[in-house]
């Protein structure tokens, strides 16, 4: 079965090209499963059934498992029995007719207009760090794209001329138009900080750290962490949180629901009417 679990690998990395992180998360759900039917003797996935994937979950569960890890699992394990039978390994699908478990969804916190802007000001613009910041800050509110997005935006991606970011998840492509503002700030930091902070000049990642390297998820963290102590804003504010207010400003302001489906690149608009709900209960 390990070789089956490789060739799914493989085959996620280089038909797929799906990021490193998802790939490291469907082979711990798959893995994860496989020792699971290993310890109940189910030496061949050819063996397994809907049962065994019901007793799964079960197992899971008794486990005290999130919902969401649970249900997470389940949809590696579907992808996975997807990919066995297309590639003749098996020839009944078991996970057809099995329901994912409910997620209850939580409404996202967001902050006001107001305390955005306190947020997005701390970063003073005298040093190197501070105008990367104040740039990087700005660029994710005034997007709303991902963190992971954020991180992975190379150079090239940014049209200061048009006013565009192009932007690239689950290999689906969105263009976002991006604030005057912005455009400014951005400049700034390309012309009169990235160029200092870089080590290598081939380095192609926007944003980059101290050591001249693309700038980590846990680096950015950092950061927003930094300031929002600095903010002395009194939320539980997570990176995300930018990208739940951006979204929930543009619907306070009137913006379609469509257009910010799209800006966000939601492949449900249900995903997004969450921030209709926030409006309406803010209201």
């Amino acid at each position: 079965m390990d070789n089956l679990v490789t060739a799914f690998i493989h085959y996620l990395r280089d038909e797929k090209k799906l990021s490193q992180n998802t790939l490291m998360s469907y082979q711990r759900d798959i893995e994860q499963y496989i020792a699971f039917l290993q310890r109940k003797n189910v030496n061949s996935i050819q063996q397994s059934n809907r049962a065994t994937i019901s007793t799964y979950i079960a197992y899971q569960n008794s486990q005290g498992r999130a919902v969401t890890t649970i249900s997470r699992s389940l949809a590696s394990i579907r992808a996975f029995y997807r990919f066995l039978i297309s590639h003749d390994f098996m020839t009944g699908n078991p996970t057809i007719g099995l329901e994912s478990p409910k997620i209850e969804k939580k409404i996202p916190q967001i902050l006001s207009v107001e305390e955005v802007e306190i947020l997005l000001n701390q970063p003073n613009r005298i040093g190197l760090k501070g105008v990367r910041d104040k740039s990087m800050l700005e660029l994710l509110y005034s997007t709303g794209i991902r963190v992971s997005e954020l991180i992975s935006l190379n150079v090239e991606d940014l049209d200061l001329q048009k006013a565009i970011l192009t932007c690239c998840h689950s290999n689906r492509e969105r263009k976002i138009p991006i604030s005057r503002k912005c455009v400014e700030l951005m400049k700034e930091y390309l012309e009169k900080v990235r160029p200092f902070m870089l080590r290598d000049k081939d380095e192609k990642a926007l944003f980059v750290n101290t050591n001249g390297k693309r700038l980590t998820r846990q680096g950015f963290w950092k950061i927003v962490k930094y300031y929002t102590s600095k903010a002395n804003i009194n939320k539980d504010i997570t990176p995300h949180t930018l990208r739940h207010s951006f979204a929930a400003h543009l619907v306070q302001r009137g913006k379609d629901l469509k257009d910010v489906q799209m800006m966000l690149g939601h492949s449900d608009i249900s995903s997004t009417q969450v921030y209709l709900q926030i409006v309406n209960e803010s209201s």
